[in-house]
């Protein structure tokens, strides 16, 4: 993998112009749909702070890159089996399972969603990245929506910008949470660890809207939404408030276990590899006919059998606190 590094200014005769537009041209060695996601993952900066990519610019601005290339590898057809729950010559909406990574990259160049894709539909190839217009974490289960045709990937992208899709999610946190509430905080690349994303000034606006669904002796299951689309946006949010996801790997710490917790509970818990998170309802508008298109994944069975768990431990013990 190459690392790059630049450092130059925006010339005077720019000003004016959205960063992005400005940063291909003195960086036009680079196409820039690979520039938008530099800025967009804080990796390319104006002045020492990550900005939107319509960020106007004045002219003189310091831009600085510091970037990883990963060789271009063609990503292959591979059969790997798919629960594909709608199909039509627009869409497909799958339902992922933990465990699958959704695109190729360092460490995971097979056996990805892409190249399960590309083996269902041929016709993907012809589509930018296999027509996966958002994307779930790997370890993440639930609901994607895929499209088939150019004009179905630029509808539902142009729909994401806008922020018309509808994405819910079920998690499980550690602690007791008393209420919901909305996190609206910027996130953007952790200043030390670049595997993370963190709470930061200068990140990008993000906003998660969270529901108490049931409370439990020590966790609390959680019905989320997403107003925005960062990079592990639930994640980072809950961390923030010092209530992360169960088994979440980057984010979650040591897993919390309630007082006296029976042998089976605490074995669940500590062997919960997995951020508890599941991406339960997608909605959208059908980027053919515009009319209004929902599905619901039931929770996967991993995270059913761990509500159950706690469910049973918060009855037999008296219930979660008052």
């Amino acid at each position: 993998m190459q690392r790059i590094l630049r450092r130059l200014l925006i010339p005077e005769d720019l000003a004016g112009r959205r960063f992005d537009q400005a940063a291909a041209v003195v960086l036009d060695e680079f196409s820039r749909s690979r520039l938008k996601i530099w800025i967009e993952s804080g990796q390319l900066t104006l002045d020492g702070e990550q900005v939107e990519p319509d960020t106007k610019v004045q002219g003189g601005e310091e831009v600085m890159l510091d970037a990883q290339i990963e060789p271009v590898v063609p990503v292959e057809p591979e059969p790997i089996p798919l629960t594909l729950l709608y199909e039509d010559a627009a869409v497909f909406i799958i339902d992922k399972p933990a465990g699958l990574v959704v695109h190729p990259g360092a460490g995971n160049r097979t056996g990805t969603l892409q190249n399960a894709l590309l083996n269902l539909d041929p016709a993907l190839a012809g589509v930018p990245r296999a027509g996966i217009v958002h994307r779930l974490d790997k370890d993440t289960s639930g609901l994607l929506v895929v499209a088939r045709t150019l004009s179905a990937h630029a509808t539902l992208a142009a729909q994401l910008q806008r922020r018309e899709v509808q994405r819910r999610y079920l998690g499980v946190c550690q602690t007791v949470l008393t209420g919901g509430g909305d996190v609206n905080a910027p996130i953007g690349r952790h200043p030390r660890d670049r595997l993370k994303m963190a709470v930061i000034e200068t990140g990008r606006q993000a906003l998660t809207r969270y529901r108490v669904l049931e409370r439990f002796r020590a966790h609390t299951y959680l019905q989320l939404q997403l107003a925005t689309g960062r990079t592990h946006q639930i994640r980072v949010h809950l961390a923030h408030l010092r209530t992360p996801l169960v088994g979440d790997p980057l984010y979650g710490g040591r897993p919390r276990l309630p007082r006296s917790p029976s042998p089976e509970l605490r074995e669940l818990l500590q062997g919960f590899r997995r951020q508890a998170l599941h991406a339960s309802r997608l909605e959208f508008r059908h980027p053919d006919s515009g009319r209004p298109v929902s599905y619901e994944s039931p929770m996967a069975q991993d995270m059913e059998a761990l509500v159950t768990a706690l469910r049973d431990d918060a009855a037999q013990i008296g219930g979660p606190p008052p």
